[in-house]
């Protein structure tokens, strides 16, 4: 068997271990890259959201909104494995760090544990969102897809009868019927609210997919790419060979951002008019991630060395905990409950199933080769 030996294992003496500044070329091309990065990101996180939105007005074809869905599900994917978990792994093997931090490893020990800190997070979330829901007869979607195909998953109580189920249903008719009497008599209920209601094959139950649990499934994907977007910011902001991260990050932050845009449009189009600002907030808050983190780079480029111990272990530590909030998010939101849990998915043509999967694959390879730049 052939042992290999990280690189990293070796101290060399131009290594950069200080607490001195970074890189202060191209000072002008810096400060320029915050306003075109942020263009990048706000297009590619607005753009699926607005259009969704004001589709009347905007008309783009259900299939680019498609392609955009699983394009960035698989650009999440790669993001999560190539452009973090492997440098959090190269920040925290660092010949700069003391040997306690050579001899386990600590970055694939803080992803699993943020893997399994988000599942039990959700886990917490959904039993608490289920007990709510069961005392008002309803019962969780066990997967969150009948409902938007995003969300993840509630947990599902035990089927009833048909007798039951059929009171569900009239019960759910009622208070749809009070809160069309109510502050929405004016206005007809339409399609996006009706999908609330739906009959299961086991039983006829009534079936409800909660605001908070969509947006919670979301919020957790957003939270680990902007962790990563600040750093990137931080980093470019100082890097020594600007020009070749400039390029690769302007199209790495716009195809991330369409991935989190198009979960965001997907979102909003199964919430409630209350709950529709909120994929806005989220497009914005990730638009200005990474020009905000370049902008405190670049305030702090005489003091702040990425290549430092303090640099090396803060930023080794946020990509691992982020790297598992997305592996999460990748493996089990945007893969097993898009395609082997999703009803929709299950009864597309054999034709639909392969574009959907090969759109994915297109954009995992694409981020993933990126990750040879940056």
């Amino acid at each position: 068997m052939t042992v290999r030996t990280p690189s990293l294992a070796i101290r060399d003496d131009t290594d950069d271990c200080g607490s001195g500044g970074g890189a202060d070329t191209f000072f002008g091309l810096r400060i320029a890259s915050i306003f075109i990065i942020l263009v990048g990101s706000m297009f590619g996180s607005l753009f699926p959201v607005i259009a969704m939105r004001y589709s009347k007005y905007v008309k783009v074809p259900n299939g680019v909104f498609e392609f955009a869905k699983w394009f960035g599900s698989g650009v999440i994917i790669a993001t999560a494995f190539i452009h973090l978990l492997s440098p959090a792994i190269d920040e925290l093997s660092s010949t700069c760090l003391s040997d306690a931090w050579q001899g386990y490893p600590y970055a694939l020990a803080l992803c699993l544990l943020s893997i399994f800190g988000i599942f039990i997070v959700e886990l917490i979330a959904f039993r608490w969102g289920t007990a709510k829901l069961a005392k008002l007869g309803f019962v969780y979607d066990a997967h969150g897809h009948e409902a938007g195909g995003h969300a993840a998953p509630g947990p599902e109580t035990p089927a009833q009868d048909n007798i039951e189920g059929e009171k569900d249903v009239r019960d759910l008719s009622r208070v749809m019927e009070e809160a069309r009497a109510g502050s929405r008599s004016s206005r007809s209920l339409n399609r996006e609210d009706e999908s609330d209601l739906k009959e299961t094959s086991r039983g006829n139950v009534a079936v409800l997919d909660s605001p908070l649990t969509q947006i919670l499934g979301v919020a957790i994907l957003e939270f680990g790419v902007v962790l990563h977007s600040v750093l990137v910011g931080l980093t470019l902001a100082v890097d020594p060979d600007f020009k070749v991260l400039f390029v690769v990050l302007v199209f790495h932050q716009t195809f991330e951002g369409l991935g989190v845009g198009s979960r965001l449009a997907y979102m909003q189009k199964h919430l409630p008019q209350a709950y529709r600002n909120v994929s806005v907030y989220g497009a914005l808050l990730y638009g200005i991630t990474t020009p905000v983190g370049i902008a405190a780079g670049l305030g702090v480029r005489t003091t702040y060395n990425p290549d430092s111990t303090t640099a090396s272990i803060v930023s080794g530590v946020m990509d691992s905990l982020s790297a598992g909030i997305l592996i999460y998010t990748g493996m089990v939101e945007l893969l097993a409950h898009e395609f082997l849990f999703s009803d929709e998915m299950r009864k597309s043509s054999n034709t639909r199933l392969a574009r959907c999967v090969c759109t994915m694959l297109l954009g995992c390879g694409l981020m993933a080769l990126l990750g040879k730049w940056a």
